[in-house]
Formats: structure tokens, sequence, C-alpha cells
């Protein structure tokens, strides 16, 4: 069921060739060598596409990731096009649908992995250690806490999942036979070096990046690059400094809020996602937006 408090569920454009659609991204093809990337305004959680979208959602994550894209570049090159949005799409009517939401890329040979660094024990971590003292095979001191940040942020990286698929936490061997040795270190030291700089960043601004996900991309010569989003709220968890308290899962301006509903319900995580309650999506969109302003003002 689609949302009217929504101006954009997913894109209907007509003048460009539709690839595919993402749990959120709508990918079109631009000539040979680029694509157009609308953010939609749709809803992820443990990998299943909610029925409702998250009203201006889209605007947002686009905005914050070409903020980040933008503030990261001395660190790694991205994905990100010199072509505006206006040289590919010039229909009066698919323009005003766009919004702020889309982004011309290159078109990169994505690598097969989620790169995960982990600044703070949470979420699956937190599960993890209490099972195994370790997290994704890393073992860490003994009595740490909830939410408690780690001695060093780690990188525990996935494999990527089909649409209605859970990812798959994988070791640093395991994305070795995937990316082969070289790459696969490139990789992991270039998400803890962007994790640390730009964590360091929104500390400044009163928000604790406590674990986020990034992309990467090869282009026709093996050069590495950024890719898909970065340090969005739907990428990571970004929690309130000023609210943060050992122990407890802290409050967050991202889709952790929604996933605490979640975990409400007597849901197994697999599609159909459940209804949202309108005041839950609304808070949850005020959290997107609190983000943004924070970070990027």
């Amino acid at each position: 069921m689609k949302s009217a408090t929504s101006a954009l569920y997913e894109s209907t454009l007509s003048s460009l060739p539709l690839l595919g659609r993402g749990k959120v991204r709508d990918l079109y093809q631009v000539g040979v060598d680029h694509l157009l990337v609308v953010a939609s305004d749709r809803l992820s959680a443990f990998d299943v596409v909610l029925p409702q979208p998250i009203p201006s959602k889209g605007e947002v994550l686009t905005r914050v990731a070409n903020f980040w894209f933008a503030r990261t570049a001395h660190l790694v090159p991205n994905h990100l096009a010199q072509i505006p949005v206006t040289a590919v799409i010039t229909d009066v009517s698919e323009l005003a649908q766009l919004g702020d939401r889309a982004v011309v890329v290159r078109r990169l040979q994505p690598l097969p992995i989620e790169a995960i660094v982990r600044g703070y024990l949470i979420g699956s971590g937190w599960k993890d250690y209490q099972r195994r003292g370790a997290v994704c095979g890393i073992a860490l001191p003994s009595g740490l806490q909830q939410a408690q940040q780690l001695p060093e942020p780690i990188y525990t990286p996935s494999t990527k999942a089909e649409l209605g698929s859970h990812d798959e936490n994988v070791d640093f061997a395991q994305t070795v036979k995937l990316l082969g040795a070289e790459l696969a270190e490139q990789v992991r030291a270039l998400s803890v070096a962007i994790y640390t700089d730009c964590a360091a960043y929104a500390a400044e601004r009163g928000i604790i990046i406590a674990d986020t996900k990034f992309e990467f991309g090869l282009d026709d010569h093996g050069k590495l690059h950024l890719i898909d989003e970065v340090l969005t709220p739907d990428s990571s968890r970004f929690w309130p400094a000023d609210q943060y308290q050992l122990g407890s899962s802290p409050p967050s301006f991202d889709k952790q809020f929604v996933r605490d509903y979640l975990e409400t319900l007597n849901w197994d995580k697999t599609p159909p996602g459940p209804q949202l309650p309108q005041e839950i999506i609304d808070r949850t969109a005020e959290k997107y937006r609190e983000a943004e302003r924070r970070l990027t003002a």
C-alpha cells in the first residue's frame, strides 16, 4: 500500500531506461557510462522494505550523502559525476518529481561486500559480544557494556543480500577470498579512516556515529571509489551525545527508532513488513531532518 503522505514512494521517469529498484534507490541508465540514482522515501528495516514511506526521506538521504562525499573526497574518490540532473532530465514534471533526491553518478563495478565499521558496542554486535565475547570473530575485552565505545573502531564486513534477504556477516579472511588480499586490505583501511575522520567531525556537532556501512566500486582501471551512500541515517547509527548513556540503547537520529518499534511486535522479520503507526512515521521523518540539520548546517 502506498501512502499519500509521500511525494515519491517510487520514481516514475519515462525519459530514461529503468535498470532496477533496490531497497531504497531506483537506478536509471544514462548513456553507457553513467547512472541516475534516485533515493526514494522507502524504508528498509532488517533487510525488508516496509509498506509505508517516510516523507522527504529520499531528499534528506541525498543531501546528507552528497555532503559526506564532498567531505571525504580527500580520502577516496567517489562515484558522483560532475553532471547536473538537469543535463539528463529536461521534462519539467519529472524534475519536479525528483526534487533534491537524484544524482548522476559514474557507472562502476560494485564490490560484493558491505564495509561495516563499528565504534560502539550495539545492535547485532552487542548480541554477538554477549554470546561469544567477540564481534564477527574479533575478540574484545571482557566486561564491556551495551553502547560502550570500543577501544578502537573495528571492521566487520558483510556480504550483500538480495532484496528480501538478510546480509551475512563474514570475517576478514572471507573478504580476502572475495576481493584478493590487496583490495581487501585497502577497503578495510579506507573504511576505518573514513569513519574515524567523520566521527570526529560529527562529535563536534553533538552526534555520536556508533557504526556505519560503506560500499565501494572499481572503475575500469581498478581504482577504488566510494559509492551508493555514505554516513546517512539509513546506513549509520547516529546518537545525540547529550543523551548518551552507557548500558542501554541510546535514542537515535536514524532508522534504529523504527527497528526498536519493530522489535516490540510479533514479526518474524520476513516480508511483508508490518504497517507503521502514523506517529512512528512522523517521528522518524523528524529524526532524519534533525540529523541533516546538525551535520550539514
